[in-house]
């Protein structure tokens, strides 16, 4: 799908955009964008007295001119608007090839029937064997497999779904190559997340953003204003003794009017939608790609997003009076039931180490880590106990139960803290024994991103539950602006509720059921899309790569979406300075003769100028076509070195490039004529 995307529109494509332009002419769909709308009125009235004056018998040449360039600039804004919605409908095409005609094996207690994907309904529990696809969206209740899911990310290496994990969350049309799984089906036909993203990326349920209601709102008072003065100049020129053409008018009324951003806010819209979907990442609405540029505090995980993730035991650590061999038989006994891996690697290392790993004692219980506690651990048969844990959380569990707690460990957990790497605590029922290290490492060109995006004004704080040691020593390593050490999953909570009574926009990633309520809370939620239905339903946006540390590209995404609307809305506003010049003077020469000195442009003729502005109106709106898709490229600078920045180039070069270009024009039409 990514490779899709990144194409160059087909002239078939192209075709298909300029016949969408043309049916988009209708009163209807013209009304809901209205400045327009008035340029559509005002090709209307034109063509009407162009007809007239043909009737009659008189010239009608610049009349007839002045209709078909309002025409085509009515054509060229629909015509942006469709480019941008044919992408759109290329990546439909592609997420639709997923959604095939599909089969279930629905499970009745022991007995199975097989039926359509279209009768499935939410809860219904699905067997699906190696080699099939998967019906319907969903979470897996039993089983693991590998799963193929090219169809809807793009990417053609196998994933790991595992039941009871936070990557136990499947997508409908993916296939699974390995393995047997029972699914639970999370979406009634209509709602999977298929549906929804061929939805949204094909524009059915594009909504205007926010901000892009707010610039309409002020573009059409700004039309409406012009509207009035306009209206009003026959009964001036009637009272001074003129009299005004009203062709040259409606030259003037859409020369005043910005039509430029005006036939382009759309396209920049949806344009916004389909980068996020470029990089992978479903927005549920355009609200939530425009809220990501304006986020001021980025909450992080420090595993999985600054990190690699998969910390790998490297060390035991014995207390005085404790042999290597006893730590370690403790440690490989907590982890045999453990499944993160962590809990794997140590087991690697004490195999590595001679250590012979035997099955799990008949009659043990696992105990399972959870956010609370933050040990785990197995309670063997005859009730004796081995744990291991976070340091502070150990301490209190040994407290517990009246354990010594060596004065050397504490050492030992500051050793391990101080490289970077996350002390686990093991003890047993009676004592406690040691230290494992886990190390991880930090994903390359981290701190080079989070120094972008402190250039950009957004404040990085890193969520972690090592001690604050770990944290520190990471996150000095990585550049984060603060850090949060054991934190737990109702601090993230807490944490985005205290930024946000303090005016704040924040944005966080999750991708367990207990990231949920954060995830909700946060204005940007990005989920995994490896992760739990729980954390896709409670977030805006879903990473279909399933890479914590794509919300540092969101955040990108949305502030291009932003610099884009407001450097166009810039030159849209500052081209009209070059009109002004050479249009009033050609509607008002006749009528006041003194306006001849506002044309110091040395124009051919009043017909000539009139029609060279409209030209450059007309043509500069699919001459930004790619910039208004593309968008304006973010640079890691200052809000206020990017306002000067946007001011010089498109503020500047709007009020130049206009007086040259319509020079220009002027030159050839005073030639043909």
């Amino acid at each position: 799908m990514k490779q899709e995307q990144g194409q160059v529109m087909s002239m078939a494509d192209i075709q298909l955009a300029s016949l969408d332009a043309l049916k988009k002419l209708s009163a209807r769909r013209m009304a809901a964008n209205p400045v327009m709308f008035v340029v559509w009125l005002g090709t209307a009235l034109s063509a009407v007295m162009t007809v007239q004056r043909m009737l009659s018998g008189n010239s009608f040449g610049v009349e007839l001119a002045i209709t078909l360039i309002l025409f085509f600039t009515v054509w060229f804004a629909n015509f942006a608007e469709s480019v941008a919605e044919a992408k759109s409908r290329g990546q439909a095409a592609s997420l639709r090839s997923a959604k095939k005609a599909l089969r279930a094996c629905r499970m009745h207690g022991e007995n199975q029937e097989w039926v359509e994907a279209s009768a499935l309904r939410k809860g219904d529990i699905v067997c699906v064997n190696q080699g099939e696809y998967i019906p319907a969206d969903g979470d897996i209740v039993k089983g693991v497999a590998t799963v193929n899911e090219s169809a809807v990310t793009g990417e053609s290496a196998a994933v790991l779904r595992e039941a009871g994990t936070d990557h136990s969350s499947v997508i409908g049309g993916t296939k699974v190559l390995t393995g047997c799984i029972l699914l639970q089906v999370a979406n009634d036909p209509g709602n999977s997340f298929l549906d929804r993203m061929i939805g949204l990326v094909e524009g059915a349920q594009r909504k205007k953003t926010p901000n892009e209601l707010a610039l309409t709102v002020l573009l059409s008072a700004m039309t409406a204003v012009f509207v009035l003065i306009v209206i009003t100049l026959p009964p001036m020129a009637d009272f001074i003794g003129g009299e005004l053409d009203y062709a040259m008018l409606i030259a003037l009324l859409v020369c005043l009017i910005p039509t430029t951003i005006g036939g382009l806010l759309p396209a920049i819209g949806i344009a916004g939608m389909n980068r996020a979907l470029q990089a992978n990442v479903v927005a549920k609405s355009g609200k939530a790609v425009e809220v990501a540029g304006d986020i001021d505090t980025l909450l992080l995980d420090k595993t999985g997003t600054i990190t690699f993730g998969d910390r790998q035991a490297t060390a035991f650590l014995a207390v005085r009076g404790v042999s290597e061999a006893d730590l370690m038989h403790a440690a490989v006994l907590s982890s045999l039931d453990d499944p993160t891996p962590e809990g794997k690697s140590v087991l690697q290392l004490a195999e590595d180490k001679g250590a012979v790993i035997e099955e799990e004692p008949q009659g043990a219980e696992f105990l399972p880590f959870s956010p609370k506690t933050r040990v785990s651990g197995i309670q063997l048969p005859d009730g004796s106990l081995r744990m291991k844990g976070a340091s502070d959380a150990m301490r209190h569990w040994a407290t517990e139960r009246h354990l010594r707690w060596p004065e050397d460990i504490d050492q030992q957990v500051m050793s391990v803290a101080q490289k970077g790497g996350t002390p686990l605590v093991v003890a047993s029922e009676t004592q406690v024994l040691g230290v494992i290290a886990l190390m991880d490492v930090i994903k390359p060109g981290v701190a080079e991103r989070f120094a972008r995006l402190r250039a950009l004004g957004v404040r990085t704080v890193m969520v972690t539950g090592d001690n604050p040691v770990t944290a520190g020593v990471i996150a000095a390593e990585a550049g984060v602006d603060d850090f949060i050490a054991e934190a737990k999953p109702e601090d993230k909570l807490a944490l985005i509720r205290r930024e946000q009574a303090k005016g704040r926009l924040v944005a966080m990633v999750g991708d367990g059921t207990n990231d949920a309520p954060a995830l909700a809370q946060a204005d940007i939620g990005l989920a995994m899309n490896s992760g739990t239905q729980a954390a896709k339903e409670a977030g805006n946006m879903v990473d279909l790569d399933s890479d914590p540390a794509k919300l540092l590209a969101v955040v990108e995404v949305g502030k291009q979406l932003l610099i884009t609307r407001g450097a166009l809305t810039t030159f849209s506003l500052a081209n009209d300075v070059a009109k002004y010049f050479a249009i009033l003077p050609a509607v008002f020469v006749s009528t006041i003769p003194a306006m001849a000195a506002l044309d110091f442009m040395n124009l051919s003729s009043p017909a000539s100028a009139v029609l060279a502005a409209l030209v450059f109106n007309a043509v500069i709106i699919p001459v930004l076509i790619p910039l208004a898709l593309r968008g304006v490229r973010v640079k890691p600078i200052s809000a206020e070195k990017l306002l000067r920045n946007n001011m010089l180039v498109y503020g500047l070069g709007g009020v130049v490039l206009p007086f040259l270009a319509i020079k220009m024009f002027d030159v050839v039409i005073g030639t043909l004529v």
